[in-house]
């Protein structure tokens, strides 16, 4: 084994110790305590990093490593410190200890994703202990906040700091490059190479306030009622991006199936548990999460308000809105609470080669395909304002039984330590040959 395969374990355990819940109110201990166990790390081989705080305790860590060839443009590889909230009472294990049992380490954050955390930890240690150089600069960034939207993490370094990702064009970050078996023969990879957009929307209706026992025709609790109704029971059509189309195409070429596009059903049930990553993606989503209104049972009050988690397709955008605003109705407005884009690539060019490479060289029964996010990461929310090309890319060779989608935000979150290793393997030859 390399030196990197040999430590990305118990740096992943280290990772996971330092607790970094994100509960998105500011309450929560920070990053610091994870970014000081990177810039130990760093630090302990020689390598320098750049400390950033956007806020007490939300640490970000940034460092470059120089490449051979100056011409070529970087490459950015990044990874969130945060991590959400677990109940220990509701897991197995301490979610905080980093147990390693069964050979899985159990934790919060040991697939979202201070696995990558750790991968991206051995292998530039890794580097500086051979002396390595990789063809092109590589900018390492763990960064904060990414589980509440990146305010102190991304967002706030690619407004204040942006010359740290000078000369980056592509970049690779989470939720991508996990296999999915068809077989002995045949592994699925999933890259991520599009992510549907976001737009948690206020909806807000007037009317005219009064006793309970009244008449009252112009009743806000009625209008909004209505509108998040018929929004949420809206069934939104099958809408195949270039993205989904390939997935679906792919796939079922892999099990042997036919694709009608009618029904792609039988394709998602060939996918298992992973349909939760990709079952949202074929069409939009609008679901109300929120209702408020009113302040006693006997009056009727003068505004009523809802939210609604809107997710749209690439590409369609404004067909979106337009459906949205259709199901209202007339006394019903609506404001952004939280816009993102919708973001999409093509699964081709030099780094797409090179991690269909790094795969097979490792794996011969890898066959990669591109696949869409029904949420978001800091690939799209931030660094695409930088014009940088964002994938998913964190490679694990995974259990043909596991429930990976399961792990994400779930109790007994927990990864095979032989998937680090199989990652830490595939990341390198990426690293230090595109």
């Amino acid at each position: 084994m390399t030196p990197a395969e040999n430590e990305v374990a118990d740096l992943c355990v280290e990772l996971i110790r330092a607790d970094s819940s994100n509960y998105g109110d500011g309450s929560g201990p920070g990053e610091r305590a994870a970014a000081e166990v990177v810039m130990a790390r760093l630090s302990e081989v020689g390598i320098d990093s750049t400390y950033i705080e956007s806020e007490p305790g939300r640490g970000n860590v940034i460092t470059r490593v120089e490449g051979s060839d100056p011409s070529l443009p970087a490459l950015l590889v990044h990874g969130h410190l945060d991590v959400v909230p677990a109940n220990a009472a509701d897991w197995s294990v301490d979610p905080f200890a980093g147990e390693i049992r069964d050979g899985y380490i159990w934790g919060r954050g040991a697939v979202d994703m201070k696995d990558m955390d750790a991968m991206m930890l051995a292998l530039i240690r890794q580097m500086k202990r051979e002396g390595r150089k990789p063809r092109r600069d590589i900018v390492f960034a763990w960064v904060a906040d990414e589980e509440a939207g990146g305010v102190y993490g991304a967002k706030y370094l690619t407004a204040h700091h942006p010359e740290l990702f000078e000369g980056v064009t592509e970049s690779i970050s989470e939720v991508g490059g996990y296999s999915l078996e068809v077989d002995p023969s045949l592994r699925l990879y999933l890259i991520e190479t599009a992510q549907k957009g976001l737009s948690w929307m206020k909806l807000i209706a007037d009317g005219t306030a009064g006793h309970g026992s009244m008449l009252n025709s112009d009743n806000a609790v009625t209008e909004v009622a209505r509108a998040v109704a018929r929004i949420g029971e809206h069934d939104w059509p099958l809408t195949y991006t270039a993205t989904v189309r390939q997935f679906l195409t792919e796939v079922a070429d892999a099990f042997g199936i036919p694709f009608d596009e009618d029904d792609p059903q039988p394709i998602l049930d060939k996918i298992g548990p992973l349909v939760r990553f990709v079952g949202a993606t074929l069409r939009h989503t609008a679901n109300p999460t929120q209702l408020d209104a009113g302040y006693k049972s006997n009056v009727i009050p003068g505004q009523a308000t809802a939210v609604v988690d809107g997710r749209f397709l690439p590409g369609f955008e404004e067909d979106f809105f337009k459906t949205i605003d259709s199901l209202l109705g007339p006394k019903v407005r609506r404001e952004f609470i939280h816009h993102d884009i919708a973001l999409e690539t093509t699964f081709d060019g030099a780094l797409v080669e090179s991690m269909i490479a790094a795969l097979k060289a490792e794996d011969p029964a890898a066959r990669a395909i591109p696949y869409c996010m029904s949420g978001g990461t800091d690939n799209k929310t931030f660094f695409a304002d930088l014009g940088v090309r964002g994938f998913g890319f964190v490679p694990l060779r995974l259990p043909g039984d596991m429930d990976f989608a399961s792990m994400f935000h779930g109790v007994d979150e927990r990864v095979p330590v032989d998937a680090l290793q199989f990652g830490v393997r595939v990341l390198d030859r990426l690293l230090l040959n595109y």
